[in-house]
């Protein structure tokens, strides 16, 4: 028993010796040729660990303000396709006002009207998650058919929900929920030097892979009032003027602030010289305060009601005037008459009255108040101020514009 207990310790530590031989000798082997496939993969997944963490250290160290604006504001942005049918009157060459010719060949006489149909594009963005969306009125004018371009490529059908061509600002809608919506920020709340991103589809290029542009700049300027602009009739006030890169396409796309909120609505570029269409590092934006009182009426009601009551009539001021009610001022206007119940009557305006001020604008003359009133965009509901002299006081007298009643 005891020389098989022998044999068997015996065999046991040679088989133990070998097998610490052979894993000494595979050990040494892999050490030559590289670690064990276990170790490999160890190493390898610790490798790739550690460089992941190093790339997710370096994108975030990448990041700012704007990028996140960016990504937040992205996939509001929609690209708007337009076809719209503009009118052409072509004048007879054989024009004439002698109505017996008009009566013998009116077709010769008679101005043709020609229709055409055409495609135009532009930006947009949604306000929220059922589908309201903003553009610029100029980008939907005449149009007889809209289609809306998400990122991600999806499109739909939208629909006008109300124009407003004064202040360029158009309401779209379409059919759906949940879509990615901008947050409205503060424009009177800005600050000149702030960087600003402006988003949209300059030249049409959101077809190309159905993402909006980003071009990133600064506030140059706030308040920048350029009035009623005679060729189309539009009152562009309080505007933002910005660097950021706007471009043909980029009309109705939202210019927005580091927090990723909307700020304004981009509208147009100034280039200098009406021979050059490209960016000059001049552009503008409806700032988005008056976008939102726009916005209300267009949802309430489908459009802007500008037919408000003031209800005074006046006259220049001169010197003879001036001496007679004993005033040290030559320059405003009087006011002659105050229609009963009128927004003047109303705020206490009175006959003999002299407004030097209007909303801060030096009134000199009935001219100059005419003005001040075309160029800018009033409507029912807002409060002027007036600056007049009665007697020997000063006053500001706030006017709410009422709406003009249906028979007077």
């Amino acid at each position: 028993m005891s020389q098989k207990l022998t044999f068997i310790v015996t065999a046991m530590v040679w088989l133990l010796m070998g097998l610490l031989i052979g894993c000494s000798n595979q050990t040494t082997g892999e050490k030559k040729s590289g670690d064990s496939l276990f170790l490999k993969n160890l190493y390898a997944q610790s490798d790739t660990a550690g460089l992941a963490q190093a790339n997710r250290q370096a994108h975030h160290s990448r990041e700012t303000a704007l990028t996140r604006a960016a990504a937040i504001a992205r996939p509001a942005v929609v690209g708007i396709n337009v076809l719209q049918v503009k009118r052409y009157v072509v004048r007879s060459p054989f024009y004439t006002d002698d109505p017996l010719w008009r009566a013998l060949m009116p077709q010769l006489f008679r101005d043709q009207i020609y229709e055409k149909p055409i495609q135009s594009l532009g930006s947009g963005f949604f306000i929220s998650p059922d589908g309201y969306l903003l553009t610029n009125e100029h980008v939907v004018q005449d149009a007889k058919k809209i289609v809306v371009t998400l990122e991600g490529g999806k499109r739909y059908d939208a629909t006008l929900v109300g124009v407003d061509h004064v202040s360029d600002i158009a309401l779209l809608k379409i059919e759906g929920e949940n879509f990615p919506y901008l947050k409205m920020g503060d424009s009177d709340d800005l600050i000149v030097g702030e960087w600003v991103i402006a988003l949209g589809n300059p030249f049409g290029l959101f077809e190309l892979d159905a993402k909006p542009t980003v071009t990133a700049g600064i506030i140059s300027a706030t308040n920048v009032d350029w009035g009623r602009v005679p060729e189309s009739n539009r009152i562009y006030m309080d505007m933002i003027q910005t660097d950021a890169a706007i471009n043909h396409g980029n009309s109705g796309g939202p210019l927005v602030n580091a927090l990723g909120q909307v700020i304004g609505m981009n509208t147009f570029i100034y280039t200098g010289s009406s021979y050059q269409e490209g960016f000059v590092g001049i552009g503008f934006a409806i700032p988005i305060n008056r976008i939102k009182k726009v916005v209300a009426q267009l949802k309430a009601q489908g459009g802007v009601d500008r037919n408000y009551w003031l209800g005074i009539r006046v006259q220049d001021l001169n010197p003879f005037i001036s001496r007679a009610l004993g005033l040290d001022v030559e320059q405003g206007v009087i006011i002659t008459q105050v229609e009963r119940g009128s927004s003047a009557d109303q705020a206490g305006l009175q006959p003999e009255d002299i407004i030097v001020k209007l909303d801060g604008h030096q009134v000199v003359d009935t001219q100059s108040l005419l003005q001040i009133l075309t160029n800018a965009d009033y409507q029912v509901g807002d409060v002027l101020t007036f600056t007049i002299l009665r007697g020997n006081r000063t006053l500001k007298i706030h006017v709410k514009l009422i709406k003009q009643p249906e028979e007077r």
